[in-house]
């Protein structure tokens, strides 16, 4: 694994908040610091002869096809073509394969969108993402596509980030990332800096995982069918930091960004909203599991589940590093093998390599694929070539596998369902709270600015007080009445409601700490996946759903981590619980709303 290092400007800031942290004040927010990075790019040079570039011993590589344009994002059709998606040009080529492995004969043009970046197939489908659409279509036996349905409209404004990718996963969901509009920022959008969770037709989706800053490549472990992705570090913290990050991602984890980096450093630029620590982060967020040399810029990543290298490689990653703007001596520009070792990955080193040198660089690498026939294909977008690498030695060769779909079915609770949390063991008590708000009554219609065909607006809430002994409130609103699974449907989770307040304002702020009510605490409701409150969005075809808004008054603020859901708050309520009530609302598909 190629060494990066921490410099010493972070364990001056650290102790230095340690110190502010015995006086007072929020130490944590405290920052003097001197940081030296460049911006320096290096001439750009042709595409080189193949003898110049560097593989390992058994491994041959040789020009797939060139002058292809802006070549990006690669995927290998059900039929074994291969497909580029060409961003600048806003189109997506096909490729013949030949006998010996290259392209055979001219490209031809199959789809034409501006913007179209992510491509996927699965199951005689092909699904095309851009900035703010994915597109889906028949493939047709010549390997063109048919016309382009769209799927999804509104992905969020891209910003800095634009490089949409998907993918189908072995749950037969649809996986979407969606990278920053910034290098460091707190997100308007909840859905920027994340991987999406969708269904097959697009019309629904929720967060996967948050804190990625701009995850391009990322792909199933064979063997497990564990997710695995690589994450673009941010700029401005020096030469050598941050280092790009490997990550396990799983559902409902948050992997630090724009506050932490790599092992959970904290990012002395940047300090979170609401009145949170980066001490609390630290102890949620998921740290990175290896890391590379900062800047190199990781794009598409394919795992390996082929037959032609050498079994050592089977469920091994391959990514593509397009490459760095912004340190000097230049990082990336090169393909990087991450070995696994029983599902698990133990090393990154590079495995392509000669395309930058002291001249200056001869492409920027972005796309790669394992083609039909077990070589690895990648792109350069700035020459216009694909490169194929193919392995000629004597050794054995591995085996392909079907990747199992258990583990994104385990975390995403297929098929699992509950009552709602006013009638679960956890919560019991005989003592009642009434709870009433000024925008409807019991059983009565729900305002369609609170829904989220809407203004998605919260609404207004007030409870009468709790008993005497009563540390705190928590709300836990959910819909029970949905076509899907897990069930029910979580819509708000909210604790540590100070034991003087009764009341909630409409449309609170959707961040993990309020300062207003100070201290109120929000978990992510599994409706989007994102924290805070998410309106009512039953589909048109349903009765309207009931939706319980459920207040429980409690003996005990609760010690809940960061990001707390539905199931930590259940389980920190028993035997705390002192009374409860509920309001309950119907809503129905507005026959003209306001958004989709």
């Amino acid at each position: 694994m190629r060494a990066w290092v921490f410099i010493a400007f972070l364990a001056t800031s650290l102790a230095t908040a340690q110190r502010l942290s015995s006086t007072g004040g929020s130490a944590e927010h405290q920052s003097d610091l001197e940081i030296t990075w460049h911006i320096f790019k290096p001439p750009e040079l042709p595409a080189p002869d193949v003898a110049h570039l560097h593989v390992p011993a058994g491994f041959r590589i040789q020009k797939f096809a060139e002058n292809l344009g802006n070549a990006r994002i690669l995927a290998i059709g059900p039929n074994g073509n291969v497909y580029v998606t060409r961003r600048e040009e806003g189109d997506v080529l096909m490729l013949r394969v030949g006998a010996d492995g290259l392209a055979n004969g001219q490209p031809v043009r199959v789809a034409s969108r501006s913007g179209l970046h992510g491509i996927a197939f699965s199951k005689g489908k092909v699904y095309l993402a851009a900035v703010h659409e994915i597109f889906k279509a028949d493939v047709r036996p010549d390997g063109t596509f048919g016309p382009l349905g769209m799927i999804v409209h509104d992905l969020p404004d891209a910003g800095q980030h634009n490089t949409r990718t998907v993918q189908i996963g072995p749950d037969d969901m649809m996986y979407i990332s969606v990278g920053s509009t910034c290098n460091e920022c707190a997100e308007p959008n909840p859905e920027n800096a994340t991987l999406l969770r969708a269904s097959l037709d697009g019309k629904t989706r929720s967060i996967f995982a948050s804190g990625l800053r701009d995850t391009v490549g990322w792909g199933w472990q064979p063997q497990t069918g564990e997710l695995w992705g690589m994450d673009n570090g941010m700029d401005a913290l020096g030469d050598n930091l941050q280092p790009e990050e490997l990550n396990h991602i799983e559902k409902g984890k948050r992997y630090g960004w724009p506050y932490l980096f790599g092992d959970n450093q904290p990012n002395p630029h940047l300090d979170p909203t609401g009145g949170i620590q980066k001490s609390e982060l630290i102890k949620t967020d998921v740290p990175m599991v290896l890391g590379y040399t900062a800047h190199a810029a990781p794009m598409q990543m394919s795992f390996y589940n082929a037959s032609q290298f050498p079994p050592q490689f089977q469920g091994d990653a391959f990514v593509s590093m397009r490459g760095s703007w912004n340190r000097k001596p230049p990082s990336g520009y090169e393909v990087v093998h991450i070995h696994f070792k029983d599902g698990q990955p133990v090393s990154m080193e590079p495995f392509v390599t000669g395309f930058v040198s002291a001249k200056g660089e001869y492409g920027r690498l972005v796309g790669n694929a394992i083609a039909a026939d077990g070589s690895l294909l990648f792109t350069d977008d700035r020459n216009g070539v694909i490169y194929r690498v193919s392995y000629q030695g004597t050794a054995g060769r591995s085996q392909s596998q079907t990747i199992p779909g258990t583990s994104m079915l385990r975390q995403t609770r297929s098929g699992s369902k509950s009552q709602v949390a006013l009638e679960l063991p956890e919560t019991q008590t005989a003592v009642t709270l009434n709870v009433s708000s000024s925008a409807f009554v019991q059983n009565g219609t729900i305002p369609t600015i609170y829904s989220s065909y809407d203004q998605n607006a919260s609404p207004p809430l007030r409870w009468t007080r709790g008993p005497d002994g009563t540390q705190s409130y928590a709300i836990l609103a959910e819909d029970p009445d949905a076509n899907t699974t897990p069930l029910p449907v979580v819509h708000w989770v909210v604790w540590n409601i100070p034991p003087a307040v009764t009341e909630l304002r409409e449309g609170l702020e959707s961040l993990d700490r309020l300062e207003d009510p100070m201290g109120l605490r929000q978990g992510p409701n599994t409706a989007s996946g994102n924290v805070g409150y998410k309106g009512p969005h039953p589909p048109e075809a349903d009765p309207p759903h009931h939706y319980h808004f459920q207040v429980f008054a409690l003996d005990q603020r609760l010690d809940l981590r960061v990001g707390a859901n539905r199931e930590d708050l259940v389980r920190a309520m028993r035997g705390h619980v002192i009374a409860k009530g509920e309001l309950v609302g119907l809503f129905g598909k507005p026959e003209h709303p306001a958004k989709p």
